[in-house]
């Protein structure tokens, strides 16, 4: 099931479980030390999948001028034991339509791992730079014209 919810409606409950689990990717898996807690969830929407009370997928939808001045996504993530199941595609399209929609967005632009590149181009981003470090972790921005879908 789909949950959506700006930051201030966030329960304790759902930031701890959203923060572990972007904790447990990001810093832990990665092995990649950075500050996870960087302002920007304060001025974000919050999209994760929930299964038996886990969160299973999450992203994080940031408002225009705060990371691009595009609207971006972030924080993309599947919980390991979770991948393969077509979950990370599936709150992908729920963001961008959400995005699409609702906000009435005409560009999402994202800040990509270089290694996920042909998984964003098979949702309609497009590079827009060219491969930067980030944190130690080859990134690319990548952007979804609204316009063309």
């Amino acid at each position: 099931m789909f949950k959506i919810k700006k930051f201030k409606e966030l329960s304790v409950d759902e930031l701890y479980k959203i923060l572990a689990l972007r904790s447990e990717v990001f810093v832990v898996e990665q092995n990649c030390v950075y500050n996870d807690i960087d302002g920007k969830d304060l001025k974000s929407t919050h999209m994760w999948i929930q299964e038996k009370g886990k969160i299973v997928a999450y992203i994080r939808l940031v408002d225009r001028g705060v990371s691009y001045d595009e609207a971006s996504i972030g924080r993309v993530l599947v919980a390991k034991d979770e991948r393969g199941r077509g979950l990370a595609k599936k709150i992908m399209r729920e963001g961008i339509k959400y995005l699409t929609e609702r906000s009435a967005e005409k560009k999402i632009t994202i800040g990509a791992q270089e290694y996920l590149k042909s998984f964003y181009q098979n949702l309609g981003f497009v590079e827009i730079s060219d491969v930067y470090d980030e944190d130690g972790i080859p990134h690319l921005d990548m952007q979804y014209n609204c316009e063309f879908f």
